[in-house]
């Protein structure tokens, strides 16, 4: 059914602070606000894929993530350096096989997202 099968057009993440994230993601992934409401912000489309989106809430994280961004970077160390300068904290060590290492890291309100390397 060629109408049936739907299509990613978003990733939104719950937030507190629409500046916060703004600052994190955009400055994390070189990605430009693209619009933003009271309540609401995107970012530039992922590479050919959805756009990246915030949605205020008036709670914050408690939990963990049920679904998580897997950001591919030739460098896990230095992609976590550039991270921590925008906010972000390990969750821990880098892990899995020592020659494809991946890290899971918090953004500055705590949502998990892992640094992972294909080579």
């Amino acid at each position: 059914m060629t109408g049936a099968v739907p299509k990613v057009t978003t990733v939104v993440f719950d937030c507190v602070d629409l500046d916060v994230m703004q600052s994190f993601w955009g400055g994390l992934l070189d990605m430009s606000e693209t619009s933003r409401e009271d309540d609401w912000l995107d970012l530039e489309p992922l590479a050919g894929g959805p756009v990246l989106a915030f949605q205020l809430v008036p709670e914050g994280k408690e939990i963990k993530n049920r679904i998580h961004l897997d950001l591919d970077v030739p460098d896990i160390h230095a992609a976590g350096e550039r991270a921590r300068g925008l906010g972000a904290t390990p969750a821990g060590e880098p892990m899995g096989n020592p020659e494809r290492p991946f890290q899971v890291w918090h953004d500055p309100e705590g949502n998990e997202f892992c640094f992972c390397t294909s080579s």
